[in-house]
């Protein structure tokens, strides 16, 4: 059960929309000046083209690496205004502020003093775009969560957010009109004043409008803290790479690089063309055309593409529409290269509709997909995040964005052009010709080939909101949240305080409020080395599922893993090969409580028990369990479990014989209890929502309840243990620490009371996902290929 913390609904409101577009029409306004204010730079300022290239190369890839960063920050931190909007309405600010200031840049400052201030406040512009961007994104990612209405969402925002490229063009025409200004430089210092100030009121607009619910109590965020720092970044890098092990979301990301960073390679080469190949170097001959070929194709973006894009996608899904499109554009960068005739520079107009379906639905649809990304990692990984996809998507465009910026460099210096110049060589104009038309056509070609087999479709897409919703209505293992320690004010005490108050509950000596890192795991090291009374076995390798048949060889793997760490193994099935891990687990000196599966399905159970019935004659079994939490599934009645008990009881005398279930179902039904030779109790604080300092109270509490009610048989408590990650139920986290906390705390208090504790799990069960979230796969103090997951500990892990 993943926590979406923000309102996520099918049907956004239209106001809501246009709030989000307002931030994008800032958020690509931006970028889109600064493209056109950078000529000014090797034009005006005279910086040489190696010092152009670093600062657009620099600063965009410092902004990459800080992007998954406010991704993790965004996508956990807890405050009343939710987990986005304060970063958007902050990052506003700094965006508008440093933007005025980084163009204040005069001639007589010299070359070499403009660079460098220049370069120093780009840093501090893509920082504030960061601190904006990120969770503003993300905020869209989570509007709807509908799979037609997240494409109109991107739609309508990118509808708004395009005019900031019809309007940016026109900046051209006033820097370089000496009636408006004297200069192109003195023109970027007032005209940077303008854009600064409007796109910061702009961008305020979503953090202003777009409501969130409260995140301040939500514990199941990782923690923000200087302390937790290398922790954080940690976890950064493994969302970094578990989000890039996604199949489409790789492929969105690979794709939108190879469009977004050749379109960006060769953009700055539009002005240089229409100046120097179709006017023969002369700007006041050129005129406007510089300015109607970016604006022109930002008309055709936002009156044709979009709303064709739109229909599209709605037509012939998301991926055929994005093929399409992009096959017109390579159509349109064929039709530049002809169409580009000195003496008729009218004519390249005809081919900017074709030209615009590139760019111009690129990110209509790849945002829109990404959302549905985000829905597909809810489901295998139980967590929301959107922070962090869409930081790693963007940190893709801006990774091409700046080695965009450093290839326009290199390409100018290759081909021999030089910025300023009255002339330029037939050769150079020709060669920016053939980049110009020749990189994005590559680029697009590629990005098709890697878009050819994405799968996530609308029908796959369903399925998984369809899965979603069915986890949202998950009751938790069946531990019905007992409520056992109500009068404790758990959040209002420390640990230390709830031993002082509790002492009899609380039997192990160690404080975990006091310990590092380095000293829990020298404690869990030092318990797990001592070993444990028992252990649940899971058979079942990566990918297998219930039914699946086990092989000899992969039961004699995993048993060698177990041996030097238990006594006992409990074994859950006698069938599809589990039969035979009895016989393999004795003769390596295990003892075992075999269980026969028993379900609703009278066929399969009598399979179960009959082979259950002959591994016990042939003295394989030293405790049976006639099925496992069958009543909590409500799949048979109490009295049906009775009559396999005495059945499976009267086929042999000498193995005690037991049921397992939710302790309450021992505790509720005495009928149950009498029947059973032992009490196989499954006792589980975490499924109950007890936070994890009084975990070790709460089982204590759950067995004396059980004690109870035992009717003086012994109790076993066949199943406790700790998830480490996945959802979080009530106060119980989810964690590798609050797993090693359990651990030292459970086994410590068995061995002195000299209890029987069978811990859950041995391995990870993927399996589980679809029933019980990621929490339900994360059991394992190894993982499903059989690999310890407290790599601090030098034990046998290997399978």
């Amino acid at each position: 059960m993943g926590s979406n913390t923000n309102v996520s609904q099918n049907k956004v409101p239209f106001g809501q929309k246009v709030a989000f577009g307002l931030g994008m029409l800032a958020n690509q306004m931006f970028p889109a000046a600064l493209g056109i204010f950078m000529v000014v730079l090797v034009e005006n300022l005279g910086m040489p083209t190696w010092m152009w290239g670093i600062t657009f190369f620099l600063p965009r890839i410092l902004d990459a690496f800080i992007d998954p960063i406010m991704g993790f920050i965004s996508d956990n931190t807890r405050s009343k205004w939710g987990r986005r909007r304060q970063y958007v309405f902050t990052g506003a600010i700094i965006m508008g502020i440093s933007f005025v200031v980084m163009w204040q840049l005069y001639r007589e400052s010299g070359v070499e003093y403009n660079f460098y201030y220049f370069l120093i406040w780009s840093i501090v512009f893509y920082l504030g775009l960061s601190i904006f961007s990120v969770p503003f994104v993300a905020m869209g990612y989570e509007m709807s969560d509908d799979f037609h209405e997240r494409t109109s969402i991107m739609a309508i925002s990118q509808w708004i957010g395009q005019w900031a490229w019809v309007i940016a063009p026109w900046f051209w025409v006033v820097m370089y009109d000496p009636t408006w200004f004297p200069n192109a430089d003195t023109a970027t210092r007032t005209l940077a004043v303008w854009v600064g100030i409007s796109c910061m009121l702009l961008a305020m607009v979503p953090a202003i409008f777009i409501k969130s619910k409260s995140t301040k109590n939500e514990e199941s965020f990782s923690p923000l803290t200087f302390r937790t720092m290398g922790g954080s970044l940690k976890e950064i890098f493994s969302s970094f790479i578990e989000a890039f092990k996604n199949s489409p979301f790789r492929k969105l990301c690979i794709a939108t690089f190879f469009i977004f960073n050749a379109f960006n390679t060769v953009a700055g080469f539009t002005f240089f063309i229409v100046v120097y190949y179709l006017f023969n170097g002369n700007s006041t001959d050129a005129g406007i055309w510089p300015t109607l070929f970016g604006c022109l194709g930002a008309l055709s973006t936002t009156f044709v593409v979009i709303p064709i894009v739109s229909w599209m996608s709605k037509k012939m899904e998301k991926k055929k529409t994005f093929l399409v499109c992009q096959g017109i554009s390579i159509f349109g960068y064929i039709l530049l290269w002809f169409l580009f005739i000195p003496g008729k520079p009218y004519m390249f107009i005809f081919a900017l509709p074709f030209f615009s379906f590139g760019i111009g639905s690129l990110f209509t649809l790849m945002m829109s997909m990404t959302a549905d990304v985000c829905d597909m990692d809810e489901l295998t990984s139980g967590k929301r995040r959107e922070g962090i996809f869409g930081a790693i998507y963007w940190w893709m465009v801006k990774f091409g964005f700046a080695i965009a910026g450093l290839l326009t460099g290199i390409i100018m210096s290759f081909v021999d052009f030089h910025p300023g110049a009255v002339t330029q060589t037939e050769g150079a104009v020709t060669g920016l010709r053939l980049f110009f038309s020749g990189i994005p056509i590559l680029g697009t070609l590629i990005a098709m080939w890697v878009m050819r087999n994405y799968d996530l479709t609308e029908d796959k897409a369903k399925e998984i909101s369809k899965e979603l919703e069915k986890r949202k209505a998950i009751k938790p293992s069946g531990y019905a949240k007992m409520k056992l320690l109500s009068e404790i004010n758990i959040n209002a005490l420390s640990e230390k305080e709830l031993k002082e108050k509790y002492p009899n509950f609380f039997t192990t000596k160690v404080d975990f409020s006091d310990l590092s890192k380095d000293e829990m795991d020298d404690e869990f090291t030092a318990i797990f080395r001592k070993g444990m009374h028992g252990i649940c076995f899971s058979a079942y390798e990566n990918e297998q599922r219930p039914g699946d048949a086990i092989s000899e060889d992969q039961i004699r793997k995993r048993l060698e893993i177990l041996k030097p760490h238990t006594k006992w193994i409990r074994v859950f099935s006698c069938t599809n090969g589990h039969e035979k891990i009895p016989k393999l687990a004795k003769e390596i000196g295990l003892k075992t409580i075999v269980g026969a599966w028993i379900s609703n399905d009278i066929k399969e159970n009598e399979i179960e028990i009959k082979n259950l019935i002959e591994l016990m004659q042939n003295d394989l079994v030293d405790i049976a369990a006639v099925g496992n939490e069958v009543l909590y599934r409500e799949e048979l009645n109490e009295q049906a479990i009775i009559n396999y008990i005495e059945h499976v009881k009267k086929a042999t005398k000498n193995t005690p014989v037991g049921y397992v279930d939710a302790y309450f179902e021992f505790v509720n039904r005495p009928k149950l209890t009498a029947a059973c030779d032992v009490i196989l109790a499954n006792c589980y604080p975490f499924w109950e929502g007890a936070d994890i300092r009084i975990s070790g109270f709460y089982l204590q509490e759950i067995y004396r309840k059980t004690l109870e009610a035992a009717q003086g048989k012994k109790v076993i408590i066949a199943e406790s243990g700790w998830p480490s990650e996945g959802e979080v139920i009530g106060g119980a986290v989810a964690s590798k620490e609050n797993v090693m906390k359990y651990y030292i705390k459970t086994q410590l208090w068995a061995q002195r009371e000299n209890i029987d504790l069978f811990y859950f799990s041995s391995f990870d069960e993927s399996w589980k996902i679809q029933s019980e979230g990621k929490a339900g796969t994360s059991w394992g103090l190894w993982d499903d290929k059989g690999y310890f997951k407290y790599k601090n500990l030098i034990i046998q892990s290997q399978k």
